[in-house]
């Protein structure tokens, strides 16, 4: 078997398979291909039938040469897959990738896989937030002369100072909150006309479209997406958002540590310098923070799209996307464990010379910060409680 590519030797804050690797996608595209054919069970009448079974597949049976190298062959690894999971299926491989084409496969399973890597990033965005807000309250009087332009500026509180992370990871928690993952059936040139030819019912695409979405618990787009490609953009945009603000911490937090205002309990030493305790959180972070716009810019420019499926572009997405929901993760989870990790120097604020004024309002900076935090965790606990 073919050596993985990636298995995180230069990947510190990943490890293999996580959160986007290619047994996640595979068994992502199974799993698409399962649902559809339920979909059409459900569309046909043959999931009423008695002694109905519904399709099912085993993931770790794929042969996953004779899938790269089928890969390699058509440009796309449905083609190939689709071959395997009907010789698993036997004699009803009739029901397998009924109308579909590759691009229905591909865009929903990268749509699953991109719901849970993101839901995975919102659970450590959430407990950085929580750390941070604590911190924040803790640190509200606490001086700390501040920099503009890489020069010391006017004094300020380390309450402030936390508070503008509470507010960066608030506004990406709520950025996460507002995506859609939609589903994409459209067949062969987005029109769906293969659905209604072989149900021989006009209404067709929209039911198996439907019922499809409800199957994998993505959302129903009612169309078909294939060459346009706002979802991808958005999805994209919420990742590297992620990456960004936990980046932009993470270049504080490295010239915090610097300065001894925060420093971290744990971390890395020097293959040089045995007496050095980097910040490796913060260095991580600010790598995966410089990493992300170059992966978001090949999303945006595949954007550009044609025909009714583009010769390159559409292929170019699928590195990018799944490198960009990997930072997320990574750099959630890092920074979750960045804010838990920090130390306040016993000589914090010391020398700051600011008057009662100046602290007041440092301090009612970072009050704000953590009442629009508290404001919004009440209203997801609100939103929970009315949801069914």
């Amino acid at each position: 078997m073919a050596e993985p590519f990636d298995w995180g030797l230069l990947e510190p804050a990943g490890s293999v398979g996580v959160p986007a690797g290619d047994d996640r996608v595979l068994a992502a595209l199974v799993r698409v291909e399962e649902a559809l054919a339920g979909a059409w069970d459900e569309l046909d009448g043959r999931a009423a039938r008695p002694g109905y079974a519904a399709l099912a597949f085993d993931p770790d049976a794929i042969d996953r040469e004779r899938l790269t190298a089928g890969a390699r062959d058509a440009g796309v690894p449905v083609i190939a897959l689709v071959a395997q999971l009907r010789a698993q299926a036997g004699a009803e491989a009739e029901r397998v990738h009924r109308g579909a084409t590759s691009q229905d496969i591909v865009d929903s399973a990268l749509m699953l896989v991109s719901r849970d890597a993101l839901s995975r990033a919102r659970d450590a965005l959430a407990a950085a937030a929580a750390e941070l807000a604590a911190r924040a309250a803790a640190s509200r009087s606490t001086p700390l002369l501040v920099r503009t332009l890489s020069q010391p500026a006017e004094p300020s509180t380390l309450g402030a100072f936390v508070g503008s992370w509470l507010d960066a990871v608030v506004s990406a928690l709520e950025t996460l909150d507002r995506l859609d993952f939609p589903v994409q059936l459209g067949g062969a040139v987005g029109t769906g006309a293969a659905f209604g030819r072989l149900a021989a019912r006009s209404d067709a695409p929209r039911d198996l479209r439907a019922a499809l979405a409800a199957r994998l618990g993505l959302t129903d787009p009612g169309r078909a997406w294939h060459t346009e490609r706002t979802p991808v953009l958005a999805v994209a945009d919420g990742a590297a958002l992620v990456a960004a603000v936990a980046g932009r911490i993470g270049r504080d937090l490295a010239l915090a540590a610097r300065d001894g205002v925060l420093l971290p309990a744990t971390g890395g030493g020097s293959s040089a310098m045995p007496h050095k305790k980097n910040p490796v959180d913060a260095v991580l972070l600010t790598a995966n923070g410089l990493r992300a716009p170059g992966l978001l810019a090949t999303i945006h420019t595949a954007a550009l799209s044609s025909d009714a499926r583009p010769a390159g572009e559409w292929h170019a997405e699928w590195q990018a996307w799944r490198g960009l929901l990997r930072i997320a993760v990574e750099s959630a989870e890092v920074l979750a464990h960045a804010v838990g990790d920090l130390v306040v120097a016993d000589n914090a604020g010391t020398g700051v010379d600011a008057d009662a004024d100046d602290l007041a309002a440092a301090g009612d900076v970072a009050d704000a910060a953590v009442a629009r935090y508290r404001a919004r965790t009440a209203q997801d606990r609100d939103d929970r409680e009315v949801i069914p």
